[in-house]
């Protein structure tokens, strides 16, 4: 099985054994959570990758293009992503996050239907040694075409986690152009975390959500788009509040109108052809009430991708609603922040935690402890 997924030419297979195998310190502990992983993947799923891949590839390994493994391999994939996070934290002295579902049986469309709970729709919360309150549900960016969530996900959970925070990351459905989809993913991850603030030694005033490209649009959208519970809901949980108490945006997507919009994303998210009203529902500066929690934004003004000038007009409708806005312009790194390092993405890391700390939602001595390399 490990030959023919190395052949496959995935490199979070190979590098989960590599480190299993060749690693002298991970012998027992890494062995008991790929066993695990493993067992994770049933007997037909696994058949079902194992004709993936035999199939004869249509582009070369190089290309971009790929055959699209089997859901049920995917799911694997992300058991095994999760299992090498449990072995890498070990080894750090870390816990490895707990993995609980969004949704039980049925997961709503937001049409008044639904579908079978994705088993992929789950939230990962890594909960720091010294827990200081405050939360923040992670919305990784991918255009909502996937989820990049390594760097702006798990990554960004480590970060939050040396300043006390807890981190809860968001694996949300992607659309396929069912726009209200990661909306209500993003909703009950916000529910679930309140539900769970005792547990996890939280304030339910202080928590928060966080999002990059992609994820900054579905929590730009939270911040806009939230009720404070449904009192008649028969799910205990819909009761919950899924206001965030304040939210981060890092380079977001933020309005869906022409000139604006990043297009693969408006095209994921609505449909080739959105009608007037569903463009301007994910609008997010359209959505700005007197109600909107505090928002910090950071943007590069080199970014190419997803222009600047969706953090000013999100900024610019904050202030209109005289909301609480921060709106940091970095001079470059263009998107994604130069990979993630460098001194704008040290920048916006350090403004949002002193920020966070002048609202008095997290100490301020948290926010200056250093970072971790």
């Amino acid at each position: 099985f490990h030959s023919t997924w190395t052949r496959c030419h995935s490199p979070v297979a190979v590098g989960v054994w590599s480190v299993a195998i060749t690693c002298d310190g991970l012998t027992e502990s890494s062995a008991l959570l790929i066993a695990a992983a493993e067992m994770a993947l049933t007997k037909a799923a696994r058949r079902e990758y194992l004709a993936f891949a035999a199939t004869p590839r249509k582009n070369p390994p190089m290309q971009t293009q790929r055959n699209v493994p089997p859901a049920s391999f995917t799911y694997f994939r992300r058991v095994l992503c999760l299992a090498c996070l449990a072995v890498t934290g070990a080894l750090a002295g870390e816990n490895a996050p707990e993995i609980i579902p969004l949704w039980t049986a049925q997961a709503p469309l937001g049409d008044g239907t639904s579908e079978a709970a994705p088993a992929g729709a789950i939230i990962s919360v890594h909960r720091p040694a010294a827990p200081n309150g405050a939360a923040l549900v992670i919305c990784p960016g991918g255009g909502y075409g996937g989820r990049v969530s390594g760097a702006e996900g798990h990554g960004i959970a480590k970060w939050l986690n040396a300043h006390g925070i807890t981190g809860v990351v968001l694996d949300y459905r992607l659309p396929k152009g069912r726009a209200n989809v990661p909306l209500l993913d993003a909703q009950r991850a916000i529910r679930l975390t309140r539900a769970h603030a005792k547990e996890w030694q939280l304030d339910t005033a202080r928590i928060g959500i966080i999002g990059f490209s992609a994820g900054g649009h579905l929590a730009a959208s939270a911040t806009t788009l939230f009720d404070c519970g449904k009192p008649d809901a028969t799910d205990a949980l819909e009761r919950i509040s899924c206001r965030p108490d304040f939210a981060i945006l890092v380079y977001p997507v933020i309005s869906m109108q022409d000139g604006l919009a990043h297009g693969g994303s408006r095209a994921n998210l609505l449909g080739k052809q959105p009608d007037k009203a569903l463009l301007q529902r994910f609008s997010a500066e359209l959505q700005v009430t007197k109600d909107t929690p505090p928002v910090y934004l950071a943007h590069a003004k080199d970014d190419r991708t997803v222009l600047i000038a969706n953090s000013r007009a999100f900024a610019d409708a904050m202030r209109a609603k005289q909301r609480p806005v921060e709106l940091l312009e970095l001079p470059n790194g263009g998107h994604g922040l130069s990979g993630y390092k460098g001194p704008s993405w040290d920048a916006w890391q350090s403004g949002s935690l002193q920020w966070l700390a002048g609202l008095k939602m997290m100490p301020a001595a948290d926010a200056t402890k250093a970072a971790p390399r």
